[in-house]
């Protein structure tokens, strides 16, 4: 088993639209359940310091629901949450999103989670697999309603996967920290 207590996971995707309109899409949290396949509900008004309630189900993984504060809320740019579990030395989750314009009509939509405590052995072991695809599926399928919404952006061919710049997509890779 791997013993680390700190993990970082990163995951992007080039998305064919404003940086705007996917910060529409991405803290449209009403809609959600429409389009979203791993966060199923989020509900709150979000404002630094503030809760929002989040339901999120991960591929082949049991639902949850947290409570996390919300530690950055930058329109258009960031926000980022965080969830602890009990206490800080056994599990904080750090959570965010982070849109990058890379030319007039394109974005580079980052998600990373930053996993901290005793338990995230337990937590890389049980979960981990499943967030990581989660983050895959989450950032097609916000690629895939905002480019519907901004218009005239073909959908990627069947059995394509997108791609971010330098042709990747998805995981940028289990991003490590030293151990806690």
């Amino acid at each position: 088993m791997d013993l680390r207590t700190t993990r970082t996971i990163r995951s992007a995707i080039e998305i064919r639209a404003p940086v705007e309109l996917t910060w529409q899409v991405l803290t449209d949290f009403a809609s959600y359940p429409e389009w979203n396949p791993i966060v199923r509900r989020l509900r709150g008004r979000p404002r630094v310091g503030g809760r929002v309630v989040i339901r999120s189900q991960p591929p082949g993984a049991r639902s949850l629901v947290h409570r996390p504060r919300m530690m950055v809320w930058t329109p258009p740019q960031e926000m980022r949450w965080q969830t602890t579990v009990l206490a800080k030395s056994l599990f904080t989750g750090e959570h965010g999103f982070r849109l990058e314009p890379i030319g007039a009509d394109r974005t580079r939509f980052v998600q990373d989670e930053t996993f901290r405590g005793l338990l995230v052995p337990l937590y890389s072991r049980l979960r981990l697999p499943a967030t990581r695809r989660g983050f895959v599926e989450m950032n097609e399928a916000l690629r895939d309603r905002v480019e519907r919404l901004a218009g005239g952006a073909s959908a990627p061919a069947a059995g394509s996967r997108g791609s971010a710049p330098g042709g990747r997509n998805g995981l940028d890779g289990d991003q490590v920290s030293p151990s806690a």
